[in-house]
């Protein structure tokens, strides 16, 4: 009970809200026997959340985002009654959707995701009821939750910018999928520890790195980290708030000099 109320104190603030909120559905879940899902969740959230229902064991549980290694997902909670082998992705037809943008020929081009994502703020939407944006020269899919596809669809063109597109309403299923871009590049760092793969990722100093700690802009596999000695392994995922996200793909060796060459995927 002592480590668990420990565990409880080191949370934030925002942490803890969002642990209470999963807690709550779940208790929903168990007492009404009925589907709960929660907001879509980045890769950070999605971390925190998995971890906490682990900790309790509960199972009855799928996370989606709507399709094969989406990065926002929601947590489907489902009663106890329904086997995890009976829920497929069909099941999250129903509370997600897609909202298809389709560009005129002067536009084509010319729009990137934070194009989209501020359109919907403007709108007055909350970033939690939008999953990932999918864009394409001539427009983009965007997957969302399904109370507020009709929102979108009947204002999104009081936006300038939107003003002369073709706003549809889409199935999950009907998802029109663009391979990322990646960049793949080599670094040397003297050591495996965290704040040299800041230092070599950031392009700054030692000084800096742990700047870039304390103001808790590291994520280390999508948790908050303020270690600058943790050790970094082939696998892991460095997040820089400001400087994007890099994957530590492969340790190639060692150089002449000593330094560890190492691959990495931004």
């Amino acid at each position: 009970m002592n480590k668990q109320l420990n565990l409880w104190k080191e949370q934030s603030d925002d942490n803890k809200l969002l642990i209470a909120k999963l807690l709550d559905k779940i208790k929903f879940t168990k007492n009404k026997n009925k589907f709960e899902t929660t907001d879509f969740l980045d890769l950070r959230e999605q971390a925190i959340l998995t971890e906490e229902i682990n900790r309790i064991k509960f199972e009855q549980y799928k996370l989606w985002g709507g399709y094969d290694n989406s990065e926002r997902k929601i947590i489907l909670l489902f009663p106890e009654k329904i086997e995890l082998d009976y829920i497929d992705n069909t099941v999250f037809d129903q509370f997600l959707t897609i909202i298809r943008v389709k560009l005129p020929n002067e536009l084509k081009g010319q729009l990137e995701h934070r194009n989209y994502l501020g359109g919907l703020m403007k709108l007055g939407i909350k970033r939690e009821k939008i999953g990932d944006i999918i864009v394409r020269d001539d427009g983009a899919d965007i997957i969302v939750k399904n109370e507020i596809s009709e929102y979108i669809k009947n204002n999104i063109q009081s936006l300038s910018r939107f003003k002369k597109s073709i706003i549809e309403v889409k199935k999950i299923e009907e998802l029109i999928l663009v391979e990322p871009k990646k960049e793949i590049f080599k670094i040397n760092v003297p050591s495996m520890r965290l704040d040299c793969f800041i230092g070599e990722l950031a392009r700054c100093s030692r000084n800096e790195a742990n700047t870039y700690l304390k103001e808790e802009r590291i994520f280390v596999n999508f948790k908050e980290e303020i270690k600058s000695s943790k050790i970094i392994k082939e696998g892991d995922y460095i997040t820089i708030r400001g400087k994007g996200r890099f994957k530590i793909n492969r340790i190639i060796g060692n150089t002449k000099s000593g330094r560890i060459s190492v691959e990495v995927e931004k």
